[in-house]
């Protein structure tokens, strides 16, 4: 069942997507600095939206590195004190009493 719904929101997208290039099929230039470009409006869209997302994963990248050290710095600091629980724990108890 969860196949056919995707399946269906999958179609459902491509459609979308067929009738928007269809109907932005005009081709628009684009000047850029080294020269000039013409591109159909849709395909131009779609372009900017990739560079767009490559950006942000590139932008995000550095902070999820930082958290991926973070994760393993805080790792290895439990490994530690779990060491240190159990060999406090094996030790005998003194009566103070």
């Amino acid at each position: 069942m969860r196949r056919i719904i995707g399946l269906i929101a999958l179609l459902v997208v491509v459609l979308f997507g067929l009738s928007f290039a269809l109907l932005n099929a005009h081709p628009v230039s684009v000047d850029y600095y080294f020269g000039e470009l013409g591109l159909p409006l849709s395909l131009l869209l779609v372009f900017m939206l990739i560079i767009g997302a490559a950006i942000g994963v590139l932008g995000c990248l550095s902070l999820l590195l930082s958290k991926a050290s973070q994760v393993r710095r805080m790792r290895k600091q439990l490994a530690s004190t779990e060491r240190e629980v159990t060999q406090l724990r094996r030790l005998p108890l003194k009566d103070k009493l």
